[in-house]
């Protein structure tokens, strides 16, 4: 994909989110989990052919941590095997890979208290 049509996928899954996307996104965002920077919808590039881009869009990215953060929904039941090579993949690029079950954000705090374990 060229890198216009990237930017138009990420914005439109960015005017998209879930809720529990939302849920998580408050406790993210504007820096509120120990000065980390987390963005959402990042995508991210790990492979160009000429203008031709592959890419990965995680629901949450922090640059700084080099982590990648997804929440699984019912949908990722019948796509295990497509996300365990999408983690193969962004692990082989130094991304660490957080993975919760939206069930797991009734208990927020347990959920940053895992993030922040990751943090360097």
């Amino acid at each position: 994909m060229k890198y216009e049509q990237i930017k138009q996928v990420t914005q439109k899954l960015r005017n998209n989110t879930t809720h529990e996307e939302k849920r998580l996104w408050k406790h993210l965002r504007r820096k509120q989990l120990e000065g980390r920077k987390f963005l959402r919808q990042h995508a991210i590039i790990y492979e160009s052919v000429g203008d031709e881009h592959f890419f990965y869009v995680p629901d949450f990215y922090c640059f700084k941590e080099n982590m990648a953060i997804e929440l699984d929904g019912k949908i990722h039941e019948f796509r295990k095997e497509k996300d365990k090579r999408r983690d193969g993949i962004l692990k082989d690029m130094g991304i660490n890979i957080l993975r919760f079950k939206n069930e797991e954000l009734d208990d927020i705090e347990k959920v940053l208290e895992r993030i922040k374990k990751e943090f360097k």
